[in-house]
């Protein structure tokens, strides 16, 4: 997973400037003298394999070798957005074997995020997409996501961002997801950089971090992909550069104070943890994200895999992706479908027909109520009292059985005056009221009790007789 070294390699003999010595209890003394404040981290696919999360580029075994055996014009092809927006498909394939959730943190992951419990992080650049460095623990604001992650998705037409429970919906039944926007349609994907996408902004924001950190660590990376690659070149002079990787890469080796920790990750990163006296926080740490179950699946699938040769272990896994690539097309096929069938049932001339129907006046009056009025309402307002909509009933004028109380306070209408005759029912003019029904204005001199002082008439007016 590594790439020729064609930078000049630095004299054995000659002398690190900054570290006792190049060798990892030279970068363990550095550490722990304190004066690392500001450690910059770099790392790629190679911190993730160890979780089951093949990498990318390994002969056999890495995702693009599996991936050419597929109907593909090439590997890379599935993350091409040229390619996704003809067949989106393959990635969704591959989509479901590297969503988050079914993978948790390695060792390395756990490094990075106890370097920041230790108030040591200053920001984690990676190239992953799995999100493991989140679900280990390191704060979302101090990673930067190279060619993004799976952590957010978008529509790829509106930009329109898609509920996170709807896409882990979509990749677990294998159903290409689509954007929610009815005028829009269009494909949704995860936040990952395709080939002919820009990087995200947040890393052309940062670039220049890299030249400010007093520590250099990358793990896991080919670096042959810029412009990551070229960020461990923006270490100051005399800053250490630490290289936890299976070979050496980029310029690593031209500095007086490069140190290269050659072989697996985890490795690699239990070695220097017990240069720095960490090993048990990091360990403990690593089992709090579940690292124990991890290992325990990881140590199944390998006793599963010992009796199977290599070829038929590469038959079972194309044999399994052809299955859920068939699956995807099919599914696809059916929402193809569902889509047009709402279309055509959305803009059919019955129901724009009936979106325009006016709606037709009807005449209400309670019969039972000799001063009811009539009033005129639509049909749309029939349906909302059948639906469980209602108006207030209007305040009657004059009426012992109904007393009037204001806010449940326990205030009664007063009796009517003397003057009304209760016997003969108050009469109005019908009239039909456009609705909504209006209630009737209630007097409220009417209804005064004028056998209290204040409520008399004047002396010169006698109040009119109804009768």
């Amino acid at each position: 997973m590594g790439q020729e070294n064609s930078h000049q390699q630095i004299d054995p003999d000659t002398p690190p400037r900054t570290l006792s010595s190049r060798s990892i209890e030279g970068i363990a003394e550095y550490i722990k003298d304190g004066r690392p404040k500001r450690i910059v981290v770099m790392t790629g696919a190679g911190i993730s394999t160890s979780a089951g999360i093949p990498d990318f580029r390994s002969p056999d075994t890495g995702l693009y070798a599996n991936l050419a055996r597929l109907d593909l014009p090439y590997a890379e092809a599935v993350f091409d957005i040229s390619y996704f927006r003809q067949n989106p498909d393959p990635f969704y394939v591959l989509a479901k074997e590297l969503y988050p959730g079914q993978f948790y943190p390695t060792v390395s992951h756990s490094f990075v995020a106890l370097l920041d419990e230790k108030f040591m992080l200053e920001k984690l650049f990676t190239q992953n997409i799995d999100c493991l460095e989140r679900r280990a623990g390191v704060p979302e604001q101090k990673i930067i996501e190279a060619h993004g992650s799976f952590a957010t998705q978008r529509c790829i037409e509106c930009q329109t961002a898609f509920p996170d429970d709807l896409m882990k919906k979509a990749v677990e039944s294998g159903e290409v997801p689509h954007c929610l926007v009815p005028q829009c349609n269009g494909l949704v994907k995860p936040d990952i950089v395709f080939f002919g996408e820009s990087l995200p902004h947040a890393f052309h924001m940062n670039t220049h971090v890299p030249g400010r950190a007093d520590l250099i660590i990358v793990m896991g990376t080919s670096l042959t992909v810029h412009p990551f690659a070229s960020l461990p070149q923006m270490a100051s002079e005399g800053v250490p550069r630490v290289l936890i990787n299976k070979e050496i890469v980029g310029d690593f080796g031209s500095r007086p104070d490069d140190v290269m920790i050659l072989g697996d990750c985890d490795d690699g990163v239990r070695k220097l943890a017990d240069a720095l006296g960490w090993r048990d926080e990091l360990e403990s740490m690593w089992l709090e994200v579940g690292g124990k179950v991890k290992e325990k699946e990881a140590e199944r699938l390998k006793e599963q895999r010992k009796a199977m040769s290599k070829d038929e272990i590469l038959e079972e896994e194309i044999a399994q992706l052809t299955k859920e690539v068939d699956a995807t097309l099919h599914l696809s096929k059916d929402h193809t479908q569902r889509t047009n069938d709402h279309l055509q049932s959305a803009w059919s001339p019955e129901s724009s027909e009936k979106s325009t129907e006016p709606a037709t006046p009807v005449e209400v009056s309670d019969k039972s109520d000799p001063a009811s009025v009539p009033t005129t309402v639509t049909s749309e307002e029939v349906s909302k009292s059948a639906a469980g909509y209602h108006e207030p009933p209007p305040t009657p004028a004059n009426n012992e059985n109904n007393p009037l109380t204001t806010s449940g306070a326990g205030y009664k209408e007063p009796p009517p005056t003397p003057a009304n005759d209760e016997s003969k029912p108050l009469t109005a003019e019908k009239t039909k009221i456009e609705a909504p029904a209006q209630a009737p204005k209630v007097d409220s001199q009417a209804i005064l009790d004028v056998t209290l002082p204040q409520n008399k008439p004047e002396q010169d007016k006698k109040p009119t007789s109804h009768i």
